[in-house]
């Protein structure tokens, strides 16, 4: 009893002198108070994060190309990949601080020189036993054996849970690629729409310069224009028919990102008619900044990588501190084969415990600990930088969302006037009431218009996408 309290007193001792050339460092706590608390004056418990992609895209066009994507995207695929390495990094972590068992066996011959102190004593008793041992002196043996670090300061079970942390984070890492990844497929179908519809508004306008032509062509002859008229219009037909092109190059490759997104080769994307319809975007519901905290995977993934980076600081000092470490063994050892399992004499074993800590030259322990306490503060800013971003985010796409759906109310109205006006300036041309560069300018501003009409419910449903992915949203 006396031998062990101050075995434990002696230990208690050595770990106290060396706690005392431990270097002084400065841990920062993460702080989340000056989050606001609404996004513009605006608040609600009801979040559509919370709702799941497939609920959230109706378009089942769209979920066909989502859910291809999630199987076969490599760059996901490479992301899961990543993930198991992580969690094998935890199985090895987790071994550490168990105890190490194996088996060990082998086999050897040796002959010592008799003009060696040894050699020289078994010979001497050789001849005293009258019997020769043999030589080369056969060696056979098998044993079981064990070592163990007493993972006295928690050392090894903090860079254990430091590992699984890692892990969770890398588990929020490819969550964070899904979001992402969702949000961009939906970016680029929406492209393809629009395309889609541009090209057919493109038709469109080709038959009415085809007939304006025709009109001019008539004109000409009956001497009310000049042949300057018709090819202005001729022109004009040819420089609309020469935008097919274009468009036909750009819904080609977008149609190639969106397989290359999915894991494919290039292949038609099947996909709806329909024209946008902005009216059935109903008011998204943001819910409340806090809500960040727990649906953007990037901050939790933040917010995991900076608990990982505190349990580090833990294990660097823990370096400074003595380690216990246990070995055993027990198993049969002869030279002769036939001897081998004889108990007990060939038995043996060995059981030793051994205390080691750092004297002199303790420079790189305390690098690595000065290095993990930087990489803790750096870890809270980090944490710190993507809760901001995540806030910016959502308030610029709250914003976009408004603006752009503005937007488009004007612009349909736009559309509208000028359908009237290209009426209204046929009609006036027909009857010679219009110059017939009334009605080439007409065409184009038509043209044009009802080109940034598409392009802006684009930019709404668009910002529909982003608002959903920055909010958290896509990754369930």
């Amino acid at each position: 009893m006396k031998r062990s309290l101050l075995t434990y007193t002696l230990f208690a001792a050595t770990a106290l002198i060396y706690s005392c050339g431990v270097p002084k460092i400065v841990e920062k706590k993460a702080s989340t108070d000056a989050l606001p608390t609404k996004y513009d004056d605006l608040g609600s418990e009801v979040n559509v994060a919370d709702m799941n992609w497939k609920q959230y895209f109706k378009d089942p066009y769209l979920e066909k190309l989502i859910d291809t994507a999630l199987l076969h995207n490599q760059e996901l695929n490479i992301m899961l990949q990543e993930m198991a390495i992580s969690g094998n990094e935890v199985m090895a972590r987790k071994g550490e601080y168990m105890p190490f068992v194996g088996v060990r066996g082998g086999a050897g011959v040796e002959k010592r020189s008799e003009n060696t102190p040894l050699g020289a004593l078994e010979r001497d008793v050789e001849i005293r036993n009258g019997k020769e041992n043999p030589e080369p002196m056969p060696d056979f043996g098998a044993a079981l054996f064990a070592n163990w670090e007493l993972d006295i300061w928690n050392k090894l079970h903090n860079a254990t849970k430091a590992a699984q942390l890692r892990f969770l984070s890398s588990v929020e890492g490819k969550n964070f690629m899904v979001t992402n990844l969702v949000a961009e497929i939906a970016h680029s179908y929406y492209e393809l729409l629009a395309l889609d519809q541009q090209r057919a508004i493109l038709q469109q306008n080709i038959k009415l310069q085809e007939s304006a032509l025709e009109t001019a062509k008539v004109q000409k002859m009956a001497t009310r224009v000049t042949e300057l008229a018709v090819k202005k219009f001729e022109a004009e037909l040819l420089k609309t028919q020469s935008l097919q092109f274009d468009i036909d190059q750009q819904r080609v490759e977008t149609e190639n990102k969106l397989n290359y997104l999915v894991g494919r080769f290039p292949q038609h994307i099947d996909r709806s008619e329909a024209d946008f319809d902005v009216e059935k975007l109903a008011a998204l519901d943001a819910g409340l900044p806090a809500h960040l905290l727990n649906n953007r995977p990037d901050v939790r993934q933040a917010e995991l990588a900076m608990a990982a980076a505190d349990l580090d600081i833990k294990v660097a000092k823990a370096r400074f501190y003595p380690s216990l470490g246990i070995s055993a063994s027990i198993g049969y050892q002869a030279f002769n084969p036939a001897y081998l399992l004889k108990t007990p004499q060939s038995l043996v074993y060995s059981l030793a415990g051994d205390l080691a800590a750092p004297l002199i030259n303790k420079k790189a322990i305390q690098a690595d600990y000065l290095t993990a306490n930087a990489k803790q503060i750096q870890s809270v800013y980090e944490y710190e930088q993507t809760v901001l971003n995540a806030y910016v985010e959502v308030a610029n796409q709250l914003s976009k969302y408004q603006n752009t759906a503005s937007g488009t109310q004007y612009k349909t109205r736009q559309v509208s006037a000028l359908n009237e006006s290209i009426r209204i300036a046929n009609d006036l041309f027909n009857s010679a009431h219009a110059d017939y560069m009334e009605v080439l300018t007409t065409q184009r501003d038509v043209l044009e218009s009802k080109f940034e009409l598409i392009e802006s419910q684009k930019s709404q449903y668009n910002a529909m996408v982003d608002l959903y992915r920055s909010l958290g949203g896509g990754w369930h």
